[in-house]
């Protein structure tokens, strides 16, 4: 991720409208049990956010994120994506993600998206959309073919696949499978994710 390890999220003017946050777990439909921060808002009509973080999971930038969205009137559900191998715990800094990120699969992450969008459901979402950062970024861009969300943001992730055993969201543009509203943001110069790509998932899309 591009920013340091002890980072935060930029304080925004704060509004009154977060309601609280809870530390718990999650138990998605293929049995999987994975830790997640829900923050609820005050805004009565609300919708909600999935947010899909960096190769670093459920990090503390991301529960702090979520805080913000909540403050802006919009329940929010950040995810740890790796129940499947690290458990379902919290984990402080330092964690080691590595092979963890090497098994995740998309099956995996859409099963625990699902949860969470059942969970803000639940609060009272009257939409859920997914949002991920890099690796979360593409897992984002990967919810855009499933029921379970509305709509999906990218913050960089790579729309082509770098991994030959699962599909890019390239491949599902080009096969018809999108049914959700897409926004990618990318950076222009940013050598790691080609503009010809960002260009090719456009255009499919």
């Amino acid at each position: 991720m591009c920013f340091d390890a002890d980072a935060l999220p930029p304080e925004p003017a704060r509004t009154g409208m977060l309601a609280g946050s809870e530390r718990t777990t999650l138990s998605a439909d293929d049995g999987n049990r994975f830790a997640a921060t829900i923050v609820r808002t005050r805004e009565p009509r609300s919708a909600g956010i999935a947010i899909l973080p960096d190769v670093r999971g459920l990090h503390r930038y991301y529960e702090r994120l979520a805080e913000h969205v909540a403050d802006a009137g919009i329940h929010a559900v950040a995810i740890d994506p790796y129940g499947r191998t690290a458990g379902a715990e919290h984990r402080e800094d330092g964690f080691e993600y590595q092979e963890h990120r090497a098994a995740a699969r998309d099956d995996g992450i859409r099963a625990d998206t699902r949860a969470a969008a059942d969970t803000l459901r639940g609060l009272g979402a009257t939409a859920v959309v997914s949002m991920g950062f890099c690796f979360g970024g593409r897992a984002s861009l990967m919810q855009a073919s499933q029921p379970s969300v509305d709509g999906v943001i990218a913050f960089y992730g790579p729309p082509a696949s770098r991994e030959s055993d699962q599909p890019s969201a390239i491949d599902e543009a080009r096969e018809g499978l999108v049914r959700a509203p897409v926004l990618g943001l990318y950076g222009g110069a940013d050598r790691g994710i080609p503009a010809v790509d960002v260009g090719s998932y456009e255009r499919d899309l």
